[in-house]
């Protein structure tokens, strides 16, 4: 039975949405609070791969409207520092069950991992 790594932060609902989904499928589930453990680089080049550095960008956050980030023109590898300094720019909870991933509250794309468990 393969493990759900769900990148998310403590208190998102999203997040703890997407824990209890996997909970109550009986499927075994690694919870990274990325406000203790920032996303490996790797791992962000995974999302970034499927969804572009802009889809992982929450822009209905608080902290994207405090960072100015509405109307500032950063570069990519800008932005790229900003969400890994500030983690609730990000589109939690970003989740990885083998090859599929997913970000944000997508039970649509959860159902598809926990079928293939």
């Amino acid at each position: 039975m393969q493990i759900v790594q769900i990148f998310g932060l403590k208190g998102s609902p999203a997040t703890r949405a997407a824990e209890r989904f996997f909970k109550e499928r009986g499927i075994k589930i690694q919870s990274i609070d990325l406000k203790q453990k920032p996303i490996a680089p790797g791992e962000i080049r995974r999302f970034i791969e499927k969804f572009t550095l802009g889809g992982l960008l929450d822009t209905e956050s608080k902290s994207y409207v405090d960072a100015g980030l509405k109307y500032l023109k950063v570069s990519d590898s800008e932005l790229l520092g900003k969400m890994e300094a500030d983690p609730k720019l990000l589109r939690v909870p970003l989740v990885r069950a083998a090859k599929l991933i997913s970000i944000g509250h997508d039970e649509a794309s959860w159902k598809e991992m926990a079928a293939k468990s």
